[in-house]
This record gives C-alpha cells, sequence and structure tokens, in this order.
C-alpha cells in the first residue's frame, strides 16, 4: 500500500541544477523522515540527504553540501531534493526513503521509492 514515487531524473550537463520529487502515498507522511540515497554503477547505496518529520533538521553527505537543498511539504505528502552545480560524480540513480526517525543508514528507512536516474555530462 505504501507508496513513494520519485520523479524529475534526467540527463544533463556539468554546472546545470535539477528537482527531484518523491511522491508519498499510503502513509501518514508527517510521520516519517525523508531520506534520499544513490548508489552509482558498481557502488553501494550512499546517504545523501535526510530531513526530520516536520522539516526543521537537515543533514547533507560532505560531497553535496552547499549544492543540494533538501525539503518536504507535508501538505503534498512531497519530499524534494534541489540539485545545483551537478558533476558527473553526481551522475547515480537516487532513491527517496522514508523512515520512522532517518539517520544516516539504508537499516534507518522501512519503504524506498523506485530510483530515479540522475546523468550528468562532462
Amino acid at each position: 500500500q505504501v507508496q513513494l514515487v520519485e520523479s524529475g531524473g534526467g540527463l544533463v550537463q556539468t554546472g546545470d541544477s535539477l528537482r527531484l520529487s518523491c511522491a508519498a502515498s499510503g502513509l501518514t507522511f508527517s510521520d516519517y523522515a525523508m531520506g534520499w540515497f544513490r548508489q552509482a554503477p558498481g557502488k553501494e547505496r550512499e546517504f545523501v540527504s535526510r530531513i526530520s518529520r516536520n522539516g526543521k533538521y537537515t543533514s547533507y553527505a560532505d560531497s553535496v553540501k552547499g549544492r543540494f537543498t533538501i525539503s518536504r511539504d507535508n501538505a503534498k505528502n512531497t519530499v524534494y531534493l534541489q540539485m545545483n552545480s551537478l558533476k558527473p560524480e553526481d551522475t547515480a540513480v537516487y532513491y527517496c526513503a522514508a523512515g520512522p526517525r532517518g539517520y544516516d543508514l539504508v537499516s534507518s528507512y522501512d519503504y524506498w521509492g523506485q530510483g530515479a536516474q540522475v546523468t550528468v555530462s562532462s
């Protein structure tokens, strides 16, 4: 019943911006912290960003600090990831996830989206 659907991925050039959206259904959205993770070919899934239930606290991986911004709109049951100044090393499948507390670990999240491909060309 729980469904997380990412959108907004695509092919862009170095320095471009992209905004990912993740629409949630089948759960009480405001009860869940939300996270964004990414997985590049041949690599493990890694933490990108997270946001608390009320949106007051956010956290970012060092690799994206200053470039990415996470936000949420609880009225729309949607979490966003604004990605600016994109680099080729940002190329990955991006996943949104929902969990009762959040944190940086994959195991902290109960529900996952299908993933959205982001490709940054040089």
